[in-house]
């Protein structure tokens, strides 16, 4: 709980260079919105501080608007659809002097595009990035950055594959064209017009692998709606199309077992598969073209944060806690700031400090209600008592 201090702001000595770097706080907030709100709270509680907002994105939601805005890309239009297949006009981004072009998938066939509750994973597919891959690939950029999270998909790329012109087909030849029917798969027929890139990236935000007790069915499907009866049936179909692909496709060594490979329901494996790149670290894309490493030098303080703070954040590297990581290397204070903190022990010794606004301020409905007024307050109620509140050790960690 944070001590309601009541000392004046203007009594704290010694003013701050602090980064705010949060991810999205999902489903209430994107990135730059939660940078926002805890830079007012953070203003409120410390005016003298000096803070730069830099709102981060390891391959999911706000993969595109973030890195695009950073980079100075133009925001250019596609006609798809989404992965229940109705109609979108998506959005991705185009760099012209660097000829860079970047795609989010969680903009196309993303699970907080959808009505909650109305579509099955079963029923969703891929296939709506197909369009924007294209799309991007007549540009002929340098460079293609490709981020997965966030979607709606459990398909491992079939639905994209389709679109970029590959065929599944049955024992009798038949073609199969639902992801589901994949238990059925007997060979596959190569696109007679490949999408091609010079260098494409795909920037996962988890290193889970495809398949498996830690794979994109049983770790992330729930979230979407795969139920426990559901599984076996899903991972069935995965399991076939991985045993075609290396018997068609020549693959050495398991590309299911790529880290990173289950990650957008298994979109890593197929883009990895279909369309060839590596699989990179989302986070480590982020880091390298906005120079976090070397900003860091120049800051006394870093403030992240996302949503949930718990044991999925810290096990499959996200983001906040790779910040956190990169803070304490350099012996740089850091806060974790989150709507809900949940396995304390597990990611309290990643930060200086954690704070939720659930149960520390407000219930979970009110949170919900007005993320963006709560997270201000916890940020304000954080800089009052920064850094009274701080251990010792995290007290004159890196001079001026």
């Amino acid at each position: 709980m944070i001590p309601r201090c009541k000392a004046a702001a203007s009594t704290h000595p010694m003013p701050l260079r602090v980064l705010i770097i949060p991810d999205k706080f999902k489903g209430t907030l994107t990135a730059p919105e939660a940078a926002q709100a805890i830079a007012a709270g953070w203003r409120e509680g410390r005016p003298a501080d000096e803070l730069e907002l830099l709102p981060m994105s390891d391959g999911g939601d706000g993969f595109g608007d973030i890195l695009g805005r950073h980079l100075g890309a133009q925001p250019r239009t596609v006609e798809t659809v989404d992965a229940a297949h109705r109609p979108v006009q998506a959005t991705w981004w185009w760099e012209p002097r660097l000829k860079i072009a970047i795609i989010e998938s969680a903009r196309i066939i993303g699970l907080a595009g959808l009505p909650p509750g109305r579509f099955h994973p079963f029923e969703l597919d891929s296939y709506g990035l197909g369009p924007a891959l294209r799309a991007a690939a007549q540009a002929h950029p340098r460079l293609c950055l490709v981020g997965l999270g966030g979607s709606a998909t459990n398909d491992a790329g079939f639905g994209l594959a389709r679109a970029l012109g590959w065929q599944f087909l049955d024992q009798q030849d038949r073609p199969i064209e639902q992801w589901t029917q994949l238990s059925q798969l007997a060979r596959l027929v190569r696109p007679q017009r490949p999408c091609r890139f010079k260098r494409l990236e795909i920037a996962v935000d988890v290193r889970n692998r495809l398949l498996g007790v830690a794979g994109a069915t049983r770790i992330f499907g729930p979230q979407k709606g795969i139920r426990p009866e559901d599984i076996q049936p899903a991972e069935r179909c995965l399991r076939r199309l991985l045993w075609v692909v290396r018997k068609e496709l020549g693959f050495g060594s398991n590309p299911a077992n790529m880290p990173g490979a289950g990650a957008a329901g298994g979109l890593g494996f197929g883009l990895f598969v279909f369309v060839g790149g590596p699989l990179i670290s989302g986070f480590r894309l982020f880091s390298a073209w906005t120079k976090l490493k070397q900003r860091l030098r120049d800051f006394q303080l870093v403030i992240t944060g996302e949503g949930t703070l718990d044991q999925t954040t810290v096990y499959t590297g996200k983001g906040v806690c790779r910040v956190a990581s990169l803070a304490r290397a350099r012996r740089i204070p850091c806060l974790g700031l989150a709507g809900v903190v949940g396995q304390p022990e597990v990611v309290g010794p990643r930060f200086t400090q954690v704070h939720s606004i659930t149960p520390e301020l407000a219930s979970v409905d009110a949170a919900m209600a007005t993320p963006a007024f709560w997270l201000r307050e916890l940020a304000r109620r954080t800089a009052v008592a920064w850094p009274e509140t701080a251990p010792p050790a995290a007290l004159g960690l890196k001079g001026r």
